[in-house]
């Protein structure tokens, strides 16, 4: 799956990115701590869900997604540090 970047540029999906933002928003937070297991199966999803809806995907679109999958799962104060970080 490709994504297209603020800039506009295409590159390819990366994962490890996006476990990397959310254990910086979790680590900011009083909430339980996350560990990578946690947030690498949060990215596996946000890659399952968005390869559904199209080819080539936004910034925009994973930031929605990441949010969504974290308050999904309980942590509505690590999704509001990740949204702030990933603006």
């Amino acid at each position: 799956m490709k994504i297209t970047k603020k800039n506009g540029n295409i590159t390819l999906f990366d994962d490890e990115k996006i476990v990397a933002s959310i254990l910086r928003a979790n680590a900011e937070t009083a909430e339980t701590l996350m560990d990578r297991k946690l947030a690498s199966a949060i990215a596996d999803q946000v890659f399952l869900r968005l390869t559904v809806s199209s080819e080539i995907i936004t910034t925009g679109d994973v930031r929605r997604c990441v949010d969504a999958l974290l308050r999904e799962k309980g942590f509505a104060e690590t999704a509001r540090h990740y949204m702030e970080y990933s603006k």
